[in-house]
């Protein structure tokens, strides 16, 4: 078969690509990060250019945390210095040439996962004939497990231990989960003030559990969860804290366990400020369950509830209004008696 030639007459204003950037870092990032590095490239050394993350989030149809992903991802790369002002806000990048790339953390320094006694679950074939390091299959893998830990620990802000080490590999090779979701995970823990490694692993497995696998998913559920905390909080008018650890637990019974809609549980908590005249989610929790196992689903269901409820009520008082009255001692006239007569009649008597 001939050989073909490819040739072309526009040369100028073109974008340059090094085949290596191909070759051996194209394939292996989201396609997102792909993007916003052609865009980078696009705008090198341009005089007429003057970008900023939002006007890049803007023409990539991205949101701004979405740029600073791709950021991170590419200087943990190699590929991109990025540049910071006092506030912590990017006021620089500095494209490297690819064969500047380094890694964060060596293939030999690579955590295991958590223990079968930790997990409780089977250990995998590839476990038990190697009891030391995680020995994954890909180069690809190698590669995002180094860059998830160099994420991790800028938005961790330390060095990670090698405990925090295993339970990130843990979520990758055992969880199954993708190193965007991972990102995302610890990006979301860290934002509402949460870098406890504990905390982050808590929600790494409800996120399992509840079978989310994309970040699309994962970003649902928080809208939902915050949606949640906010609707009880205002309804109880509780302001200036978020919710307590055995508080999220009630919510999370609620819209997760139970499936109610946020009106159905600020209904809910209404009515226990009503009651109780304080918050209550013990109080919440039983009016909540007595709707559930009624299978309640909108709030019309609860007004017929409601209606069947006063009903009984009505019939109860009914039929107590309709029994003879018990007759009452106290009704019987009294009869009087002349003492002295009767004393007079029993000394005659004798």
């Amino acid at each position: 078969m001939k050989t073909l030639t490819l040739k072309t007459k526009y040369q100028t204003n073109a974008t340059l690509l090094p085949n290596d950037f191909i070759d051996n870092y194209m394939a292996d990032a989201n396609g997102e990060f792909v993007k916003v590095y052609l865009f980078l490239l696009r705008h090198l050394d341009d005089p007429c250019s003057s970008i900023t993350v939002s006007t890049i989030a803007d023409c990539l149809n991205n949101t701004e945390k979405d740029i600073l992903r791709a950021f991170r991802y590419w200087e943990s790369a190699g590929l991109l210095r990025v540049e910071k002002d006092s506030e912590g806000k990017v006021c620089g990048l500095e494209l490297l040439k690819t064969s500047q790339r380094s890694g964060t953390t060596s293939r030999d320094s690579m955590p295991a996962p958590a223990s079968e006694a930790e997990t409780g679950r089977e250990p995998s074939r590839q476990q038990k004939t190697s009891g030391k390091a995680v020995q994954l299959d890909t180069f690809r893998a190698q590669k995002e497990i180094k860059s998830l830990l160099f994420i991790a620990e800028q938005y961790l802000g330390k060095t990670l231990t090698h405990t925090e080490m295993e339970t990130i590999t843990y979520f990758y090779d055992n969880l199954h989960m993708s190193a965007d979701l991972i990102e995302y995970l610890i990006e979301s823990c860290v934002e509402n003030g949460h870098k406890s490694m504990h905390y982050i692993r808590k929600v790494a497995f409800s996120w399992a559990e509840s079978g989310i696998e994309t970040v699309p998913q994962a970003k649902e559920r928080s809208a939902l969860y915050s949606r949640s905390c906010y609707t009880v909080l205002n309804a109880f008018g509780i302001k200036n804290r978020g919710p307590a650890p055995s508080e999220i637990e009630y919510i999370n019974k609620w819209a997760d366990e139970y499936g109610f809609s946020s009106d159905i549980i600020e209904e809910a908590c209404r009515r226990t400020i009503t009651s109780t005249h304080q918050p209550s989610f013990e109080y919440a929790d039983s009016i909540l369950t007595r709707w559930h196992e009624k299978n309640i689903r909108h709030l019309k269901d609860v007004s017929i509830l409601d209606e069947a409820h006063q009903k009984e009520r009505s019939s109860a008082k009914s039929s107590l209004k309709s029994r003879p009255a018990a007759r009452n001692l106290n009704n019987f006239e009294r009869r009087s008696y002349d003492m002295d007569s009767l004393e007079e009649q029993l000394l005659n008597s004798n």
